[in-house]
């Protein structure tokens, strides 16, 4: 499940859908639409075909646009430092002896999986709030109302899957007691005596 989510985030990271243009109104030429993303933003014809334009400045552009680059670039960073952490201490891997501090290290892979759902929550619902209060704002025009896009879908979805996963792997690597820790300790076989019987201090 953190797997699928860090490969959501990348997906959506990448897709120029963000916000979608709105048609309503007297906005209702839909021989063009035109998508906003991250990194770029896209013309569609309604034959298909599709130009887009990679932005020229970064400091140019909107708080958020800035925000939601630098945060999920850090996720897709986290993403990676959580899959391997979790495999150093997963149970089917030798890299570290089985014990608390396997134990302890798969739980700083599950927390850093729920970080990063956290840390890409902060974008999305940052881009879903601006995109709904200018939709209803009738100060802006129907040319620039936009809607939400299929990446900030696929961005909730994949933060769904973070959180889930994150938590599945805490709630299955703590345990209340580790097992492991305690010495496994046997009695003696009992002897027989010379006369063929078995020493009475073994029934004390």
């Amino acid at each position: 499940l953190g797997i699928l989510g860090w490969v959501g985030v990348i997906l959506a990271c990448g897709l120029p859908m963000w916000q979608v243009s709105a048609f309503i109104d007297v906005n209702i030429v839909v021989a063009q639409t035109i998508w906003e993303g991250l990194w770029m933003n896209c013309v569609v014809q309604s034959t298909g075909q599709m130009q887009c334009k990679v932005y020229d400045s970064i400091l140019a552009l909107p708080a958020e646009v800035q925000a939601g680059r630098a945060l999920t670039v850090i996720v897709a960073l986290l993403g990676l430092v959580a899959l391997m952490v979790t495999v150093v201490g997963a149970q089917c891997t030798n890299c570290i002896r089985p014990g608390k501090v396997k134990s302890r290290i798969v739980v700083a892979g599950g927390a850093i999986y729920i970080l990063c759902g956290v840390l890409v929550l902060v974008p999305l619902c940052w881009f879903a709030n601006i995109v709904i209060s200018d939709f209803y704002d009738p100060t802006v025009p129907p040319s620039k109302k936009r809607e939400m896009g299929a990446a900030l879908y696929i961005g909730w979805a994949a933060t769904a899957l973070l959180l889930f996963g994150g938590c599945l792997i805490c709630c299955c690597s703590c345990s209340p007691r580790d097992e492991t820790s305690f010495p496994v300790k046997y009695s003696a076989p009992r002897r027989a005596t010379s006369n063929g019987e078995y020493d009475k201090k073994n029934y004390v």
